[in-house]
């Protein structure tokens, strides 16, 4: 018997953590792969969203976008280089520096936020229009709340990567 990869087997669907694995990382790619576009990657537009969103250090974006710190240094770097972003003095803290972002920057997350927009629409198409915002309603739900924040354990699973 052939194996299909559109096809998986039943007792995967039952299985929470592949299926959100599974549309996690296909979710990301399509993304990916929209926002080549524009030159920006899915990280990037993580960052500066939530750069928008407050006077964030960033070690907080880090942890808030699920970013490694090795990695968020060398993103901002990349941010900053390419004019959408800036680390400036932290008002409360001089020792600190928040992440800022630009004019230029400003405008790539609206340009952004529209790709990402209608790849949501896009996938969200597949449910009935009455099962979108339960869905919705019901993922942030458990990202927020009950799956916040991973549970320590000696051999912890390896985040994939995007982006």
């Amino acid at each position: 018997m052939a194996v299909t990869t559109s096809t998986p087997p039943a007792a995967l669907t039952e299985d929470l953590a592949w299926l959100l694995g599974r549309a996690s990382h296909n979710l990301n790619t399509e993304i990916t792969a929209a926002l080549e576009g524009i030159g920006l990657q899915p990280r990037a537009h993580c960052v500066l969203r939530g750069a928008l969103e407050g006077e964030y250090t960033q070690i907080d974006l880090a942890r808030i976008s699920g970013i490694d710190k090795t990695t968020m240094v060398t993103l901002l770097d990349e941010l900053e280089a390419a004019g959408l972003a800036e680390r400036r003095p932290s008002p409360d803290d001089r020792r600190k520096r928040v992440i800022a972002v630009t004019k230029e920057g400003k405008a790539k997350v609206r340009e952004a936020d529209k790709v990402v927009q209608r790849v949501r629409d896009d996938v969200l198409s597949a449910l009935p229009a009455d099962e979108r915002d339960a869905f919705m309603h019901a993922l942030a739900k458990l990202t927020c709340d009950r799956l916040s924040e991973p549970t320590a354990c000696m051999a912890a699973p390896r985040r994939p990567r995007t982006g």
